[in-house]
């Protein structure tokens, strides 16, 4: 069984290349230029060209033919495919893959919504891949994958909402509201629909990422071991806060720092961090 997945996922590079994980493309149009999210624009330039640019991000995703040629080509080494992708909640991908899959008889494609994205969505993956490499059947892959589903949390905060407001994320009327009120959010994920929700709002970062820690002691406690993921658009100083309040409560294990997605970040923009979060021992099988 072969995998693929789309960009709406961050996974740690060495974790890409030992598995030879595949991706659909995600795109961004920026300033009028069409790039591939991860393949000809990394998040880290991304976010200087933000820096340097008035305009806004866009993003779009691939159509059902282009997902066909990908499962055509892919059934030509083993018709069974295990295609798992960025929330139907916030993406049209899962739609546009169902609707490629189709057109391809000769491809077994069996779908896996991850009701997430950026790092909670990754470690999907990540968990995926290592047990097709182990040959673990396909019903213990969803088995697992479901665990992780309801277990693994991610969210974020950011000081600047224009990029939420133009990307949709959040209405025009709330997000001016909350810029006006000084408002910095904690947005997640609803594990239900897979879509944002407001975990809490803060009047200051540095109060937005004690929420956080709050947040993450009423998930777990403080006795659980943690794997943590940090990752942020253009704001280290924002990370460095938050590994230092996280380390000050909870028994952490560190992932290497990311920039996350550019195709993510387009929506989100360079003030953002985020983290993904889950118990260790969920892990222990993987790496």
């Amino acid at each position: 069984m072969q995998l693929l997945t789309d960009r709406g996922a961050d996974i740690i590079p060495e974790v890409i290349e030992k598995y030879g994980i595949k991706f659909a493309a995600l795109r961004i149009i920026l300033d009028g230029k069409t790039y591939n999210s991860g393949i000809d624009l990394d998040g880290a330039t991304f976010y200087k060209m933000l820096g340097v640019t008035e305009s806004f991000p866009t993003t779009s995703m691939p159509s059902a033919g282009e997902f066909a040629e990908m499962y055509r080509e892919l059934a030509k080494t083993d018709p069974e495919i295990l295609s798992m992708h960025i929330s139907s909640g916030l993406s049209g991908t899962m739609n546009a893959a169902q609707a490629g899959a189709a057109m391809v008889p000769e491809a077994h494609v069996t779908f896996w919504d991850s009701k997430t994205l950026s790092c909670p969505f990754g470690w999907q993956v990540e968990t995926a891949a290592k047990m097709l490499h182990e040959g673990k059947s396909l019903n213990e892959i969803r088995q697992k994958l479901e665990v992780l589903q309801q277990k693994v949390y991610g969210m974020f905060t950011l000081s600047d909402l224009r990029y939420l407001i133009h990307g949709g994320r959040i209405s025009h009327i709330s997000g001016l509201v909350a810029s006006l009120l000084n408002i910095k959010p904690i947005i997640g994920v609803d594990k239900q629909h897979g879509k944002y929700y407001q975990v809490g709002k803060f009047t200051s970062i540095n109060k937005a990422l004690e929420g956080m820690i709050h947040q993450i002691e009423a998930w777990y406690g403080t006795a659980t071991r943690l794997r943590v993921q940090l990752l942020h658009g253009d704001n280290m100083e924002a990370v460095e806060q938050l590994r230092e309040k996280l380390s000050a409560v909870f028994d952490c294990v560190f992932d290497p720092v990311l920039p996350i997605a550019a195709v993510l970040g387009a929506h989100t923009g360079p003030t953002m961090v985020c983290l993904s979060v889950g118990p260790k021992a969920l892990f222990a099988d993987v790496g």
